[in-house]
């Protein structure tokens, strides 16, 4: 009898508690009832968004070298999750952003920010970066002098006469210790910017795509490394110095994966981003292009 009397003690607290803990509407149970539903569905919701990927199919435009190449060494990478990878090769810089806003294609592969940026105002497109991939350094190259440590007073250095490849070319050099830029002047320095040139080196501004054509008529040139590599010239073993990644010019103009906004977080796009800054992409981005492209990841 006494256990009976328990027992009903028992269920009659366990009632009345459940009566507390619940809100005017309902009891404990059915409170928790919408949690656990709400707990299956967003497992449910996940496991379909992961089973999703199987199937899909990504349309990426790109440049032939170097970014159709590392976008083709991704495939396998993605094939793995079940996403098809197609890259739509352009040789203009226009066509792979406005086939990106139309939708044509997922996303695009080919430029740097201040580009994207530029194309933007200028076109009224709507694209962002996802990130961040690799960059193509400048590089100081031998001409008639070899030796950057011991630079002759009165040596001639060939830069590039744009603005900004200029910029760059005078913030490596400063960086060796060969000239000094005045403070701010960043990426829009020019000659005139120069506050200190120890070694009296005289710089020659050519058109960029020439400069491979000068070496041999002046001391030292400062190349772009798509250029060089054009050319023929090994980033890796020709050039004397090069970009740090760390540096204001290689973040800045780091090459990266671009997308219409509103997109950047699109599952696939972070699958394909995820791959292209993997280590198998760095292995073989290091191994492919002796230098002349760095991964910034």
């Amino acid at each position: 009898m006494k256990k009976l009397i328990s027992v009903a003690l028992a269920g009659t607290l366990a009632l009345s508690l459940a009566a507390c803990g619940s809100s005017a509407s309902s009891s404990a149970a059915e409170s928790t009832a919408p949690a656990e539903s709400e707990a299956a569905s967003t497992s449910e919701a996940a496991s379909e968004e992961t089973t999703d990927l199987a199937g899909t199919t990504l349309k990426v435009a790109a440049s032939p070298t170097p970014h159709a190449e590392i976008l083709n060494a991704a495939k396998d990478i993605l094939a793995e999750q079940g996403i098809t990878l197609e890259v739509v090769e352009f040789s203009d810089y226009v066509q792979p952003n406005l086939v990106t806003e139309s939708g044509e294609v997922d996303a695009n592969y080919f430029q740097h920010t201040p580009y994207l940026e530029s194309f933007n105002e200028e076109n009224g497109t709507h694209l962002v970066s996802v990130g961040a991939i690799h960059y193509e350094p400048f590089g100081i190259y031998p001409g008639k002098s070899n030796d950057l440590e011991n630079i002759a007073d009165g040596a001639t250095i060939a830069v590039p006469n744009d603005t900004t490849n200029e910029a760059r070319a005078l913030q490596l050099l400063a960086a060796q210790g060969i000239i000094t830029v005045r403070d701010g002047a960043g990426l829009t320095a020019t000659v005139n910017d120069i506050e200190e040139n120890p070694h009296n080196v005289k710089i020659e501004e050519i058109e960029a795509a020439q400069l491979p054509r000068t070496v041999a008529d002046v001391d030292f040139a400062v190349i772009n490394g798509n250029y060089a590599m054009e050319a023929g010239f090994s980033v890796g073993t020709d050039a004397l110095a090069i970009e740090d990644a760390s540096s204001e010019a290689a973040q800045t103009y780091a090459n990266v994966l671009v997308v219409k906004e509103g997109n950047e977080n699109d599952p696939a796009i972070q699958a394909l981003y995820a791959a292209l800054t993997s280590d198998t992409i760095k292995d073989f981005i290091n191994n492919t292009y002796d230098g002349a492209v760095v991964p910034i990841f």
